[in-house]
């Protein structure tokens, strides 16, 4: 297992629409592990394999407290097959966006189906804090940030501010 460098804005890669996994092998496995390790470091409670800068579908999420067991849930190749009509708000904040957090509105509950890590098809019926994340994970698997979800006003200040960051860290 390895930790790997978690991307961030304005890093173009996270536009990215990535691609599928074509078979769970041993590659695959070992990507699972270091998004694992990286993600409980960071720590945060989902990952995006772009988001350590491979573009392919693979998505990390653990909810547990961290006085709770873990609890991983790996997600190859996801889809929302269906989502609720019903919306829920969540504060929401993202490992390529350091401490940058804001209200999003999603549907409140969704089934996923994916691939696990023995390469077979299942579903998973999500809600609350779970349907969010999942909602989230996925966006970034198709170059989609939460940020893209708030208004043009409020997305262009976080551009820009972080725009500014990456050029002063650039510089220094």
């Amino acid at each position: 297992m390895a930790l790997r460098e978690i991307i961030v804005l304005p890093d173009p890669r996270l536009k990215l629409v990535c691609e599928p996994i074509a078979a769970v092998d041993s590659t695959v496995r070992t990507l699972v592990e270091d998004m694992l390790e990286t993600m409980y470091d960071a720590p945060g409670i989902g990952l995006a394999a772009i988001q350590i800068a491979v573009p392919r579908r693979v998505v990390t999420i653990d909810l547990a407290r961290k006085d709770e067991p873990k609890k991983p849930v790996v997600l190859i190749n996801p889809e929302i097959v269906w989502q609720s009509d019903e919306l829920s708000l969540y504060e929401e904040g993202c490992l390529s966006i350091p401490e940058y957090y804001e209200e999003v509105e999603r549907p409140a509950r969704c089934r996923v189906r994916y691939l696990d890590l023995d390469g077979k098809a299942q579903e998973l019926d999500c809600d609350g804090l779970m349907a969010t994340c999942v909602q989230h994970e996925i966006d970034h698997l198709n170059g989609v940030l939460f940020i893209d979800h708030l208004s043009r006003l409020k997305r262009e200040r976080v551009i820009k501010k972080y725009t500014k960051a990456a050029k002063r860290e650039a510089l220094a």
